[in-house]
C-alpha cells in the first residue's frame, strides 16, 4: 500500500521537467568527449603525422614514438630491421650485434621491439630498397613466445596479410632440455614463408643448454655471405669497434639522477600502482628462514609482504625479483681499472631516431650502473671480448682476446674452455689479463643488463592474501680454477633478513601470471612431482586444496612425489607435509632420498613403484604436474609416465606418446621446469 509520503514524492516526480539544466550540461560534455574520442583518439598510430619534433635527452627509459618503423627506416636511410623476442635480454643483445654488423656490409640497420611496432607494416618493407628483416626470437617456457613477442605471435596466427617480396632470416634462441625446443623461432620462420616472404638464409637455432654463443657466431658467419650474395654487397673490411652510445658528463640535478629504479625515475621513493615489470613493488621481507636442517647447502623460505600493494596472485604464478650485484665485485672493478665509480654520467644513443635512448636508466653514477643495471657475473660473449681487446696494452693479452672472439675452431675451443667452462666473468678476465683497461663507459655499453630472476610462488592467496612466499636454494660453487661463484639473486636474498616488524628490508618484485594451475574442480585427482625446490608451487597447490576442504568441498586424491638427498638435511617443509597428510588434504606423500642408500634413488624410481596408483588416477581424469630440473628429471619422469601408460593401458610406444599429447592438450599434464 502506498503511503502519503510515497504519493507526494510521486506527484513531485511527475510535476518536474524530465531533464534539469545540470543534466543537460553533463550530457553535452559526455557527448563532446565521445565525439572527440571517436574521431581523434580512435585513430591508429599509422594515421598520425610522420614528422616529430626532435626531443632532448630526458631521464626516462620510456620508448615512445608515433613514427612507425617503416617511416623511421625511410627517413634515416636504413634498409635492415632486426626484431627481437627476448625474455632475459639475450635476444635483444643478438639483435643489436646483427644491426651493428650491417655497417660492415654497406647496410644500415636498426633494432625494433615487436611489442612497440605495428607488425602489419611488415608488408610495406618492400617499399624500402634492398631491405630485409631479421628476427631473433627466443622461446619461453613450454614453447611460448616471450612477453614482448606475444602480440606478434598472435598476429602471425590470425593474420592473412601477404608478405610477398619481404626478405627475411630467423635466428631462434632455445634450450634443448625443454620439450618444445626453439618452438618460436621455428614457427616464425615457417609462418613467414607460408605468407609469401623470401628466406635469405636458413633458420639458425641456438641452444642455451650447450653453447648459445657458439651457435650464434657460427650461424652469423654463414649468414652474412648469403646476404652479400643476395643483395650484391660486400664486406668493407672494417673490423673496428662500433659505438652505439656517446658518453655525456655534466652537473645533473640530483633529483634527475637514477639510483637503481627499473624504469620510472623516483619510483622507489614514491611507489605508485599498478606494479609490473617496469614498476616493481618494494616488498618488505617479513620472513627469511633456513629450511635445511643440516649439511653444507642452504635453502631459504622467504615471505614478501604485499599488504596495501593491491598485487594479486594465484597458486602457480611466478614472482620476479630484481637483485643487485655484490658491492665487493663492483668495488673490485673500480680497483682493477683505477676508476671513480661515483661519477654521474649518461650514455646517449648516437642514433637520434632510435627508440632506445639509453642502454639502461640514465643519468646515473657508474656505481649505480654496475650495481643495479649491468650483469657482471655471467661470462662475457665474444663480441664483448673483441671490442675490449683494443684496450689491452700487452700485445699478448690483445692477441689472446682476439683469438677468444674469433670464429675459428681454435678460437671457439679456447672460448669454450677458458671463458665458459672456467666461468670467467668480466671481473675474472680483468684480473687474469692485467694490461686490459677498458674505459668504464665502453664497458657499460657492452655488458648485458642485469635482469630479474623468477621464482615459482610457494603459497596460495587463499591462505596468504597479503604475502607471497618463495623457496630458493642458495647458489654457490667453486670453479675448476678455484674461483668461488655466488648466485646474484640468492646471495643477495640471503642477507635480506628482517629484524622485527619495524625493520624489514625491501626487495623489488612483481608477479608474472602462469598457466600452471590446479584443475577447476577440487574433486579432480592430482599427481604432483617436485623434487627439491620443485616442491615450491605444490606447496601453494596443497594450501589451495586445504582451503577447499575447509569450505566443505570434496577433494579428489592428492598425491605428492618428492625427492631430496637426505631426510635429516634437506627434507624441506617436512612438518607441513605430515600435517596435511594427517588432516587428509594429502592422500599420500612418496619421498625418494637419493643419498641414503648405495644406489641413488630419485622420484622417477618411486613413481615406477607406484605405477598402478598413477595409472588409476590418470584413468579417473587426474591431472599430473611436474616441477623442477628440465635437463634430467622432467624427461625421466615423462619416460616413466610413458612406460606406465604402455604397460597398464596396453598401448604401443606411439599410442602412449599420443596419450601424453592428449593429456597435455587438455591441460592435464603440465610442467614448470628450468635448466
Amino acid at each position: 500500500m502506498a503511503t502519503p509520503e510515497m504519493a507526494e514524492a510521486a506527484s513531485k516526480v511527475v510535476a518536474e521537467p524530465m531533464f534539469g539544466v545540470l543534466d543537460i550540461l553533463l550530457m553535452s560534455v559526455s557527448l563532446g568527449i565521445g565525439v572527440y574520442w571517436f574521431f581523434f583518439r580512435g585513430k591508429k598510430t599509422s594515421e598520425q603525422p610522420s614528422v616529430v619534433k626532435k626531443l632532448s635527452v630526458a631521464p626516462t627509459l620510456t620508448r615512445s614514438s608515433n613514427v612507425g618503423f617503416i617511416a623511421k627506416m625511410k627517413s634515416s636511410g636504413k634498409n635492415l630491421v632486426v626484431f627481437y623476442g627476448s625474455q632475459t635480454g639475450t635476444g635483444e643483445e643478438f639483435a643489436t650485434r646483427l644491426s651493428k654488423d650491417a655497417l660492415r656490409f654497406g647496410m644500415k640497420g636498426m633494432i625494433a621491439d615487436p611489442e612497440e611496432c605495428e607488425m602489419e607494416d611488415l608488408a610495406q618493407l618492400t617499399e624500402v630498397e634492398n631491405s630485409m628483416a631479421i628476427f631473433c626470437m627466443a622461446t619461453y617456457g613450454e614453447g611460448d613466445p616471450t612477453d614482448n613477442a606475444q602480440e606478434f605471435y598472435d598476429w602471425l596466427q590470425e593474420g592473412s596479410v601477404g608478405l610477398a617480396g619481404l626478405r627475411y632470416a630467423v635466428f631462434g634462441l632455445g634450450n634443448k632440455t625443454y620439450e618444445h625446443y626453439n618452438a618460436m623461432g621455428i614457427y616464425v620462420d615457417k609462418r613467414l614463408e607460408d605468407l609469401g616472404a623470401e628466406r635469405i638464409y636458413d633458420l639458425g637455432l641456438g641452444d642455451d643448454d650447450g653453447n648459445m654463443e657458439e651457435d650464434f657466431v657460427t650461424w652469423r658467419e654463414q649468414f652474412w655471405p648469403a646476404v652479400c650474395q643476395r643483395f650484391g654487397v660486400q664486406a668493407t673490411g672494417d673490423e673496428s669497434s662500433i659505438r652505439t652510445y656517446a658518453l655525456r658528463i655534466e652537473d645533473f640535478l640530483p633529483e634527475k639522477v637514477f639510483t637503481g629504479e627499473v624504469a620510472r625515475l623516483g619510483s622507489f621513493r614514491t611507489q605508485k600502482r599498478p606494479f609490473d615489470s617496469k614498476n616493481p613493488y618494494l616488498a618488505p621481507v617479513k620472513v627469511n628462514r633456513e629450511l635445511h636442517k643440516g649439511g653444507e647447502r642452504s635453502c631459504m623460505h622467504i615471505e614478501f609482504d604485499i599488504t596495501d600493494s593491491k598485487i594479486r596472485y594465484e597458486a602457480g604464478d611466478h614472482v620476479a625479483v630484481f637483485p643487485i650485484n655484490d658491492s665487493a665485485l663492483v668495488d673490485r672493478i673500480a680497483e682493477l681499472l683505477g676508476a671513480d665509480l661515483d661519477v654521474v654520467m649518461s650514455l646517449d644513443n648516437l642514433d637520434e631516431e632510435a627508440s632506445k635512448k639509453h642502454p639502461f636508466p640514465c643519468p646515473c653514477s657508474y656505481r649505480t650502473a654496475f650495481t643495479h643495471y649491468l650483469d657482471i657475473t655471467s661470462v662475457p660473449r665474444t663480441n664483448v671480448l673483441k671490442d675490449i681487446a683494443e684496450y689491452a696494452s700487452d700485445p699478448k693479452d690483445k692477441e689472446f682476446l682476439l683469438l677468444l672472439s674469433s670464429a675459428t675452431p681454435e678460437g671457439k675451443k679456447e672460448y669454450s674452455e677458458w671463458v665458459m667452462h672456467d666461468h670467467r666473468s668480466i671481473v675474472a678476465i680483468l684480473e687474469d689479463l692485467p694490461s686490459l683497461k677498458p674505459p668504464l663507459d665502453h664497458l657499460c655499453e657492452l655488458l648485458p643488463r642485469l635482469h630479474a630472476r623468477y621464482y615459482s610462488i610457494s603459497s596460495s592467496p587463499k591462505l596468504h592474501p597479503t604475502s607471497i612466499h618463495i623457496t630458493a636454494v642458495l647458489t654457490r660453487y667453486t670453479t675448476r680454477v678455484g674461483r668461488q661463484v655466488n648466485g646474484v639473486a640468492t646471495s643477495w636474498l640471503k642477507g635480506k633478513v628482517p629484524n622485527g616488524p619495524q625493520s624489514m628490508p625491501n626487495v623489488p618484485i612483481y608477479v608474472r601470471k602462469s598457466q600452471f594451475r590446479l584443475p577447476f574442480k577440487p574433486a579432480t585427482p592430482v599427481i604432483m612431482v617436485g623434487p627439491g625446490t620443485g616442491l615450491a608451487p605444490f606447496r601453494g597447490f596443497i594450501e589451495e586444496r586445504y582451503h577447499a576442504k575447509k569450505e566443505g568441498k570434496v577433494l579428489g586424491e592428492t598425491v605428492l612425489f618428492f625427492g631430496c638427498r637426505n631426510r635429516d638435511h634437506d627434507y624441506i617443509y617436512e612438518d607441513e607435509l605430515k600435517e596435511y597428510q594427517e588432516n587428509q588434504t594429502l592422500s599420500a606423500v612418496y619421498v625418494a632420498f637419493s643419498r641414503e642408500q648405495a644406489e641413488k634413488q630419485y622420484v622417477q624410481h618411486i613413481m615406477m613403484q607406484k605405477k598402478e596408483k598413477i595409472w588409476e588416477l590418470l584413468e579417473q581424469g587426474g591431472h599430473i604436474y611436474v616441477c623442477g630440473d628440465a635437463r634430467y628429471m622432467a624427461p625421466d619422469v615423462q619416460k616413466v609416465i610413458r612406460t606406465i601408460i604402455s604397460e597398464h593401458g596396453d598401448k604401443t610406444h606411439q599410442e602412449a606418446d599420443d596419450y601424453i599429447k592428449k593429456l597435455q592438450s587438455k591441460g592435464r599434464y603440465a610442467c614448470d621446469v628450468w635448466s
